[in-house]
């Protein structure tokens, strides 16, 4: 009898573990997922799997004995833990040393400024007078710890620092200062690396923020410079090869209305504005993020369309509007090219709980089928032009 294929162990259960079920499936890869509680996003589909803390050393070995490898749906596991299973033999992709880039922001300026990235300016800032000296108006973020806008504030004055430095305080973070970037618009270079260093970058995408959620992608950013498109994926190549990532690298960037770039954030997992790949790449982003924790060769980035659209379904707060399966109906008939991820999420107001793409030649298209079939789903048609 043939050896069967590695299990992979995946740390978190929300529905960046749920969409590598998928891709691993097709590849015929176990997966054993640790999940923060029963019934969450990953464990209504993966079938292996443990309920346990990952901030416990204890639970993170159990989950992973004999597994080879051992990757993330987020960045939050504790770095020394992450030491710690390297020390055991497990293979942690992306490994602690670069992980520890995502995890804390303000490590994550002070390499990137080594490797002369270009980045907002910015500064830790341990006290309402070193943010005056900083400048307002400006952005405080916690060093670690925040996402999807939680950590991050816009202060304009003194006062507004109060809630920033308290929240700071009770979490045992630094607060990072950064120059409030008059910007274009977002964007988002993705690129997959393995272990033997083969890397691969997919088209740059635009990304649209409300309320620190991204609502919508279009792949790729359309009218972006080719010259500044190719600069944005250098970067990010860069960044992988300096940090040695394993994985996906996503660099969140803002484009300068003087026709630059700057790197916002890097996470170092599957990401939001890699969604579009699923249905608008060759290759998605969760099947490559696997090819590449387990050094297979990496698949195509390529897009299958000129142009691909995603939007996120958030949680409304409309009770006449039924569950979320209740707006296949519509939806689907209405466009039968509509491709819907659903994550087996609770509703709740504001929170991602799916996402649609929609692809082809017309990007106003695109993005009317896109938007209609979100606001149906979120019971929220009156803002889908949002």
């Amino acid at each position: 009898m043939p050896e069967p294929a590695p299990t992979l162990a995946v740390i978190g259960g929300g529905q960046l573990a749920r969409m590598m079920a998928q891709p691993a499936i097709a590849l015929g890869l176990p997966l054993r997922l640790l999940a923060e509680a029963e019934g969450v996003s990953a464990a209504q589909v993966i079938p292996d799997r443990l309920v346990g803390d990952y901030r416990d050393l204890d639970t993170l070995r159990k989950v992973t004995e004999g597994c080879r490898v051992v990757t993330f749906d987020h960045e939050h596991v504790p770095t020394e833990h992450l030491r710690a299973l390297t020390e055991d033999g497990i293979a942690v992709r992306p490994g602690p040393e670069a992980l520890v880039h995502a995890q804390d922001k303000a490590v994550m300026r002070a390499r990137l400024a080594e490797l002369d990235v270009p980045c907002p300016r910015n500064a830790v800032v341990a006290s309402v007078g070193a943010v005056e000296g900083f400048g307002f108006p400006c952005v405080l973020k916690t060093t670690r710890g925040g996402y999807d806008g939680k950590g991050v504030w816009f202060v304009r004055a003194p006062e507004d620092c109060a809630v920033p430095f308290r929240v700071a305080e009770q979490q045992g973070v630094e607060l990072l200062a950064e120059e409030l970037v008059d910007f274009r618009r977002e964007l988002s270079a993705l690129v997959a690396r393995s272990p033997s260093g083969q890397a691969a970058a997919y088209p740059v995408v635009a990304s649209t923020q409300k309320d620190g959620i991204c609502r919508e992608v279009v792949a790729p950013a359309p009218g972006l410079d080719p010259g500044l498109a190719g600069q944005a994926q250098e970067i990010a190549l860069r960044i992988a090869g300096a940090l040695d990532v394993t994985g996906i690298l996503a660099v969140e960037l803002f484009e300068t209305r003087s026709g630059s770039v700057l790197v916002n954030e890097l996470a170092m997992r599957p990401h939001n504005t890699g969604h579009w790949t699923q249905d608008g790449a060759v290759t998605s982003q969760f099947e490559n993020h696997l090819r590449a924790v387990m050094d297979l060769p990496l698949g195509s980035p390529e897009p299958r369309a000129r142009w691909t659209v995603m939007v996120n379904i958030l949680g409304g707060d409309h009770p006449e509007v039924g569950g979320l399966y209740d707006g296949y109906p519509h939806a689907l008939a209405r466009d039968p090219y509509l491709r819907v991820h659903l994550y087996g999420k609770e509703l709740r107001p504001g929170r991602k709980v799916g996402h649609v793409n929609t692809y082809g030649d017309d990007l106003d298209d695109c993005l009317e089928r896109a938007r209609h079939a979100a606001a149906w789903f979120s019971g929220d048609l009156g803002n889908e032009s949002e």
